[in-house]
């Protein structure tokens, strides 16, 4: 039961199950990884897509599958006013896929790159680094079957952990094939699951049926067991298909990516085909991908468009961020000035001179509540001010302003100086030059 408010019969408002607030402190470490990732993807030369939140239901039905954990138990899906029914997006390759048919961007551009960057909503199981409303990065190559194509997806996908610090990953590959060589693998391994299925939790002997690769992902440990002595869809493979993942392999080689091949790795969405791959963070739990992706050449042509291949991957900011939060320290902001002021013309003086340094570049704090020098200096330490700039009545009359340095020790000569206001920017300047 919530806790009323305080002096009110109401029941206290709080953030719905699955979702957070993202609190200054913890926003700083958003926009340092935001700003590493889009380093990245503009340097590959992929180009950022923005798409609405919400889009038709039957999207995700025809590119996810029916028969998906997400499609069947996790979309958030509603009747909007007109009747129709809509869900807001539970992944970002669909409503990329739309936007490149409804825009007809083929006739365009034969090769297109973009990224994605934004939230998504699952109603899952909140757990470790999951929510129901979390945040994906994402990058599509639309147009391209060549393996060159995965190769240079999963060379991106490894650069942007590496640009946020991540190091602790490991490379997993697959190939899930294709239509002409898929059935004869989902015979064999139906016929196992078959024999096994007493040793099968109770929603895997559903997928059985409807998605029996899905039982090879399954995290339950009687699952996991079977899924050992599988079939490999490796076996399987057609020559096109086993020599587009040699072609793969060669590729990452060459590019010093060390990789481990897990014929179990089928990711949770029925538009792959051939390359699938994950990147694994250690200090997860069982969830522990913070990076997946795959070639899907078929989805477009679902989704009623012309047959043109693609690939992509998205990875998990969330998680990759609890990682980051775990291996590094908070990553340091700019460098504070704090202008403190006593008397009301040094209030009245302490206005332009704030917009003065702001214009300048300078994140510049000061307190409006123009409270006694005291509080506006512990205000100051508060803010972890590396530059404090006292306006007072005597530096007013002297045309001056006065300096502290708080990273000076106590005692150094220059710890506080008094400089003329016009030349304020060089010396903050000079006390700056080493940040």
């Amino acid at each position: 039961m919530r806790s009323s408010c305080k002096g009110s019969p109401l029941e206290a408002i709080q953030v719905i199950r699955g979702m957070r607030d993202l609190l200054p402190e913890q926003t700083a470490w958003w926009r340092r990884m935001e700003r590493e990732l889009l380093g990245v993807l503009e340097r590959f030369g992929y180009q950022e897509l923005r798409t609405p939140l919400l889009e038709p239901t039957a999207l995700f039905k025809r590119s996810i599958g029916e028969a998906t954990d997400i499609v069947e138990k996790e979309m958030y899906t509603f009747q909007d006013r007109d009747g129709g029914w809509v869900t807001l997006r539970p992944e970002g390759t669909a409503s990329a896929v739309r936007a490149y048919l409804e825009n007809s961007t083929w006739k365009k551009e034969p090769v297109s790159r973009w990224y994605y960057l934004g939230p998504m909503f699952r109603h899952e199981r909140p757990q470790k680094g999951r929510y129901r409303m979390f945040s994906q990065v994402g990058a599509e190559l639309l147009g391209a079957g060549e393996p060159a194509a995965d190769v240079e997806l999963v060379d991106l996908a490894v650069e942007c952990v590496r640009a946020v610090g991540l190091s602790d990953v490991t490379l997993e590959l697959n190939s899930l094939g294709c239509p002409a060589c898929r059935p004869a693998y989902r015979e064999r391994l139906v016929s196992y699951l078959g024999a096994q299925r007493a040793g099968l939790c109770e929603l895997c002997q559903r997928r059985m049926e409807v998605n029996p690769l899905r039982v090879l992902d399954c995290k339950v440990e009687g699952c996991q067991r079977v899924a050992e002595e599988a079939p490999r869809i490796l076996d399987f493979l057609g020559p096109e298909c086993l020599a587009h993942l040699e072609a793969v392999r060669a590729g990452l080689e060459a590019l010093g990516h060390a990789y481990r091949l897990n014929h179990r790795m089928v990711r949770g969405l029925d538009y792959y085909t051939r390359t699938t791959f994950e990147l694994v963070s250690g200090g997860l739990g069982s969830q522990s991908a913070v990076v997946g992706g795959g070639r899907y050449d078929g989805l477009v042509a679902q989704l009623g468009g012309p047959e043109i291949p693609a690939v992509g991957f998205a990875a998990g900011l969330d998680r990759i961020l609890l990682r980051l939060m775990e291996l590094r320290e908070r990553p340091a902001g700019p460098p504070v000035l704090f202008v403190a002021s006593h008397g009301e013309a040094g209030s009245r003086a302490a206005l332009p001179l704030v917009q003065r340094l702001r214009r300048a570049g300078h994140k510049v704090v000061t307190d409006v509540r123009a409270g006694s020098l005291k509080a506006q200096l512990k205000r100051a330490d508060k803010e972890g001010a590396r530059l404090v700039l006292v306006l007072g009545e005597d530096e007013l009359r002297a045309g001056e302003v006065s300096v502290k340095d708080m990273a000076a020790p106590e005692g150094a000569p220059d710890k506080q100086v008094r400089c003329a206001l016009g030349d304020l920017e060089r010396v903050v300047g000079e006390k700056l030059g080493g940040v």
